[in-house]
């Protein structure tokens, strides 16, 4: 009877943690999420998507400039979008709550700035 209960135990044991690994294995792999910048012209495009282009878990980046929302797809397993949005920050662009990184920002090209920061008018100036 007591090797009965203890075999009935092991057993529910394996059965719930194959249960949970293929709960887990539903999780996709890649997700996508949208993000707004604080983006102006072609060379934040070009910062940005690089930027993103070398961040450890990102699949693919793409800057909408008449949005200024980057599509991001990454992998869950290996970044957040907590980490996302900091890594656009530390670029020097608001990304979505998360402000620029003021040094970063300051190290911008006056083109890239917000249009209230910008030494020059670059209204219909194109990169």
């Amino acid at each position: 009877m007591k090797k009965e209960k203890n075999f009935s135990k092991v057993m529910l044991v394996l059965l719930a943690a194959l249960i949970s690994g293929y709960v887990a294995a539903q999780e996709p792999k890649n997700k996508q999420i949208e993000i707004r910048v604080s983006s102006q012209c072609s060379m934040c495009k070009e910062t940005i998507e690089r930027t993103l282009a070398f961040e450890k878990g990102v699949v693919k980046a793409n800057l909408d400039l008449e949005t200024d929302v980057v599509t991001v797809v990454y992998k869950t397993a290996r970044t957040t979008p907590e980490k996302i949005r900091e890594a656009i920050s530390k670029a020097g662009y608001d990304a979505d709550d998360v402000a620029a990184d003021p040094k970063a920002y300051n190290d911008l090209p006056d083109c890239c700035k917000k249009p209230e920061d910008q030494q020059h008018d670059h209204s219909g100036h194109k990169h």
